[in-house]
């Protein structure tokens, strides 16, 4: 089956107080988005597709000879970001992997293992989980009884029930490319944030009577996504020691 990948690098990264995109910062002299780009090519990815917004001139010329570039006009969402890669992709059947390219620690062999299960399973989407002791801040994995996913909640949008729960959304996918496709002509944007929520899919695919799974992450440190300089230098750490 074919293989795909969309990489999620638009972003501002207000907090990390500087004047690069935050996706151009580095890791080990790497930038972060090159980082998930070579884990992609590792994993054998055979199409790359990077979304670009904020500060783009400083990022397409990081990414432009290895992958398609798509630009997101103005920043509304995960699935807006997605959705902007619609045309870019037309016509695509296969495993899309949706990453975030500011996410550098994720491995080829999760990626492959993201793909494995959902085309085992013919399932619409599997996300890839982790426990978090303190979850906040995370979108909370809501699952049914037989283990499958419910839904995914953000955590402004959470009941104090579904706030307790440690199992958390790590923002990556592999998603059935034509289920997802489908799936985000009907994602709104009716919650806390105003933004169109790519996790809103789940409970669209689910409720289309296609499997809804979750993969957890063997190593929770893959899934660390970095918003602050303080992450950046602990992110480097890991990277390091590896």
């Amino acid at each position: 089956m074919k293989t795909a990948a969309i990489v999620l690098a638009a972003g501002a990264g207000t907090r990390m107080k500087s004047d690069k995109p935050k996706v151009a910062h580095e890791v080990l002299g790497k930038p972060l988005v090159n980082w998930v780009l070579d884990a992609a090519e590792e994993a054998g990815i055979e199409r790359l597709v990077t979304v670009v917004g904020h500060k783009r001139e400083q990022v397409i010329p990081l990414v432009e000879d290895r992958a398609e570039i798509v630009v997101q006009e103005e920043q509304r969402g995960t699935a807006h970001a997605v959705l902007s890669c619609s045309d870019a992709l037309a016509g695509f059947e296969g495993s899309l992997l949706v990453l975030s390219g500011d996410c550098p620690l994720i491995t080829s062999e999760t990626m492959r293992a993201l793909i494995d299960m959902r085309e085992s399973n013919d399932a619409a989407v599997v996300v890839l989980t982790m426990e978090m002791p303190d979850p906040t801040g995370y979108g909370r994995i809501i699952r049914e009884a037989d283990g499958s996913v419910a839904r995914i909640v953000e955590q402004k949008d959470a009941s104090p029930e579904e706030a307790a729960v440690t199992e958390c959304n790590s923002g990556f996918y592999c998603f059935d490319a034509k289920a997802l496709f489908e799936a985000l002509g009907q994602v709104g944007s009716d919650n806390a944030q105003g933004e169109f929520y790519l996790t809103d899919v789940l409970e669209i695919s689910r409720n289309a009577g296609r499997a809804v799974l979750a993969l957890p992450a063997k190593d929770p440190n893959e899934c660390l996504g970095i918003n602050t300089r303080e992450q950046l230098a602990a992110v480097e750490e890991i990277a390091r020691a590896r």
